[in-house]
């Protein structure tokens, strides 16, 4: 059986994620909020913002500012592109 959320980002019923993507309250507020569709959506920004900021995760600066993207992203004013980004293609 899948398991459904009401997702903040699509804004209806979808299928919700198999366990919490991220540790502690935020991880568990995602798994409670976010669709399978807005992380794969997540993902895709985060690996965005790691190649255009030159981000390493084992950096603890790094880590903090994909987190506070990610609540953003989430459940802020959402994740901005950097300011001399251009998509590919």
């Amino acid at each position: 059986m899948t398991r459904t959320v009401h997702c903040v980002m699509l804004k209806r019923e979808a299928p919700g994620l198999d366990r919490p993507p991220y540790p502690g309250a935020l991880g568990q507020r995602i798994f409670e909020e976010v669709s399978k569709e807005a992380w794969a959506r997540w993902v895709g920004h985060q690996t965005m913002l790691m190649n255009e900021y030159r981000l390493t995760p084992v950096d603890p600066k790094a880590r903090k500012f994909l987190e506070q993207e990610m609540e953003k992203f989430f459940f802020g004013e959402g994740s901005g592109l950097p300011e001399d980004y251009r998509p590919p293609g």
